[in-house]
């Protein structure tokens, strides 16, 4: 008998949701996501101790004020541990837009860009590359422009049915809605334990996927931020699911029977949601979950990311001593 995780490789498209060199070396995913938070963690490790040295001593040569260099080298580092990433994976690696550009359209534009030639500059090119951003209004408008220009982005921080409306009508290349968030909001908010069956996040994403197969839109749909294998395992046959390397390492070790929970031949109808800035804005107000995650995913990536630059500030200070 094969393990879960290679029968789950035969009907999803496995993404390793880490910076870990090793364990994505050892575990062969399609592709990799990153964010601040797992930027952060990578660089943490002697692994990157050479591409901070790098970083570091370019960012001497760098005209501007001390917070203007500090963010072009927290930048550098971000692409290091993404190109690391690429060499490993045959796919795309996800590379996140700042969190403190979630509502700025113009600026998280500016900022794609600029991902997209910084890859380019170390021989990469656009189509291995995903632009990670929030799924708040701005976001949305900014991959909508971007996708047109031929730069994919991944949206992130995504719990709602609205955000996934939108980020399909933006066209983008594909979406991660969230799982294991919604679960711990629920939870939080009636007390409850949950089946993988009844599981919030679960039942939020298995919407979306229907929603997209049912009105035959492209926007792949890509689960992420598991607590458990029972939540993979229950989205088992969805287009592409990122999973941390512990859970990876768990459905490896599983020689059990996988089966198949979703799959584009089982959609079913239903109408068609026309959104616009406003109907997106009511229905993120009236879906108290939705609205506090993001905003608090925005915070938790904003506050790695302003670790990740006050690090890069103090090296900087070390280096001109």
């Amino acid at each position: 008998m094969t393990s879960k995780l290679d029968q789950l490789r035969d009907i999803t498209t496995v993404v390793a949701d880490t910076g870990d060199i090793e364990a994505v070396a050892r575990l062969k995913p399609v592709d990799c996501t990153t964010n601040p938070t797992i930027v952060l963690k990578a660089l943490g490790t002697p692994m990157f101790a050479d591409a901070i040295k790098e970083a570091i001593s370019w960012g001497k040569k760098q005209g501007g004020s001390s917070n203007t260099v500090a963010a072009a080298v927290a930048d550098r580092l971000a692409i290091s541990v993404g190109a690391a990433l690429s060499k490993l994976v045959p796919g795309r690696v996800s590379t996140e837009v700042d969190a403190d550009l979630s509502f700025d359209t113009d600026a998280s534009i500016a900022k794609a860009r600029g991902i997209i030639a910084s890859y380019k500059e170390r021989g990469i090119e656009r189509d291995r590359v995903l632009i990670k951003l929030a799924s708040s209004w701005e976001g949305i408008r900014a991959a909508e422009i971007l996708q047109k220009e031929g730069i994919d982005c991944n949206l992130t921080l995504l719990f709602s049915k609205a955000q996934a409306v939108a980020c399909a009508d933006a066209k983008a290349f594909l979406i991660s809605p969230f799982v294991g968030r919604i679960l711990d909001w629920y939870k939080k908010s009636t007390g409850k334990d949950y089946t993988a069956e009844e599981d919030p996040g679960v039942q939020s994403v298995r919407d979306i996927y229907n929603y997209y197969k049912a009105h035959d839109i492209k926007t792949i749909v890509m689960g992420a931020s598991f607590r458990n294998v029972g939540e993979i395992e229950a989205l088992a046959g969805c287009d592409r699911l990122t999973i941390s390397p512990a859970l990876l390492d768990e459905l490896a070790n599983d020689q059990g029977t996988l089966v198949r929970k979703l799959s584009p031949d089982a959609k079913k109808a239903e109408p068609k949601i026309e959104i616009d800035e406003k109907t997106f804005r009511w229905m993120m107000n009236e879906d108290a979950m939705a609205t506090e995650k993001l905003a608090e995913g925005i915070r938790a990536f904003g506050k790695d990311l302003t670790a990740l630059r006050t690090m890069v500030q103090k090296e900087l200070q070390l280096a001109a001593a």
